[in-house]
């Protein structure tokens, strides 16, 4: 039976981050994953790693300081992640949506990070495919793209060389509490191993993981689906969001001049050419359990969505669909904590479809939890103790 300092449970973003973080800081590491690395959530996404589609406060400050630490990894990883810092832009459809969108640059701005408002002829001019009735819209620098794939395996070859010991296939069935219900162990169905310390980095499994140690995680799948292209010139420079997908996420009773089905599946335009030439675009927000399967009418919402924004997307082919789930929480940020209850035991989950851009600063800052440092800025926000206080099984009992 195996003893290791820290064991990570989940193979995605998250957890690959948090293993890197930890073996980096000379801990002696594992990682579980049921199935392989990055076959869960992190294959089913795109690769934006924005600060600009996050609520003002502590949301935009996680996603500069990891778009930052993008920028530092990929020059000093062997592994090649795909990172290209490309800009971002939000397009705006109608006067309310520039409104509302100016104000959110000021908020940015005010917390000491760039975005500006931009007019209709200078996003033309960034993106010559773009449809031209648009009212303006934002654009951030200093976003980029990642491959979501490469992300993972970066980190986890960067790991090893640090001494990180990767076990894939290996299903978490159980932990082992001792009497004052500390962490003493992992169990798997291929083996036991010793360890006080746990971070469950599970995403949307997440809960599965909490009810083992008596615990309640109000994280719920949320389902996506994206659309890809044939590879073609490319169609968009950088990555592209309608500003209603913003606007759709945190104000829920906005609403925009669309048809009953794009109304209907919450479908939001977003788009990317990526490093090999096919464009993507999405997305929607859905309940849908963990149900990924690829629907016909979500398709067609999703379709008619990019065209109107990027109307060169009629003639061009549709050559795959896929769909995926996003860990939504309750309040719409991570969980980035240790549980009092439960001491060695972490949560890193619940960044819905942030997951991507905050992975690097989310294993940072479990890491300097885990060692008891101070971490980069106050994320008393991200606590497990937020939800100290509310009927947490009636949220969990979603997921099951």
């Amino acid at each position: 039976m195996k003893s290791y300092d820290v064991i990570v449970i989940g193979g995605g973003v998250i957890g690959t981050s948090t293993a890197y973080q930890l073996a980096k800081k000379g801990y002696d590491v594992a990682i579980l994953e049921q199935n392989d690395i990055a076959s869960g959530t992190a294959s089913r996404t795109d690769g934006a790693t924005l600060i600009s589609d996050k609520q003002p406060g502590i949301d935009v400050l996680q996603g500069y300081h990891s778009v930052e630490l993008y920028k530092k990894i990929a020059k000093e990883f062997s592994y090649d992640i795909e990172f290209k810092s490309c800009g971002f832009m939000y397009v705006c459809e109608t006067d309310a949506e520039m409104a509302a969108a100016e104000d959110y640059a000021a908020k940015v701005r005010a917390q000491g990070f760039e975005m500006r408002v931009i007019d209709s002829k200078e996003m033309c001019e960034r993106e010559k495919y773009l449809a031209k009735d648009l009212k303006g819209g934002l654009w951030t620098e200093s976003d980029g793209l990642v491959n979501p794939y490469k992300v993972c395996f970066g980190f986890i070859e960067q790991g090893k060389k640090y001494g990180l010991d990767v076990y894939t296939h290996h299903e978490v069935t159980g932990i082992k509490l001792d009497a004052r219900n500390q962490i003493e162990g992992v169990i798997t169905d291929r083996g036991n191993f010793i360890t006080n310390k746990v971070v469950n980095a599970c995403g949307v499994w997440a809960p599965f993981i909490g009810r083992m140690v008596g615990i309640n995680i109000p994280i719920e799948p949320r389902k996506g689906m994206l659309l890809v292209s044939e590879k073609t010139d490319i169609i968009a420079n950088t990555e592209v969001i309608e500003f209603g997908y913003w606007l759709a996420k945190f104000f829920v009773d906005f609403k925009r001049p669309v048809s009953e089905l794009v109304e209907k599946h919450n479908v939001c335009m977003n788009i990317e050419t990526t490093h090999s030439g096919n464009t993507i675009v999405g997305g929607c927000r859905l309940f849908r359990g963990y149900d990924i399967r690829s629907e016909h009418e979500i398709i067609q919402a999703i379709a008619e969505r990019a065209i109107r924004f990027f109307p060169v997307l009629r003639d061009i082919n549709c050559i795959r669909t896929f769909g995926g789930i996003r860990p939504f929480c309750l309040d719409q940020l991570p969980i980035v904590s240790a549980v009092e209850e439960v001491p060695g035991f972490y949560i890193a989950a619940g960044h819905e479809g942030d997951g991507i851009a905050l992975a690097p600063i989310t294993g940072l800052l479990m890491s300097q939890l885990i060692a008891g440092e101070k971490t980069d800025f106050d994320i008393a926000e991200l606590s497990w103790a937020r939800f100290k206080g509310i009927d947490l099984a009636k949220l969990s009992a979603r997921a099951s």
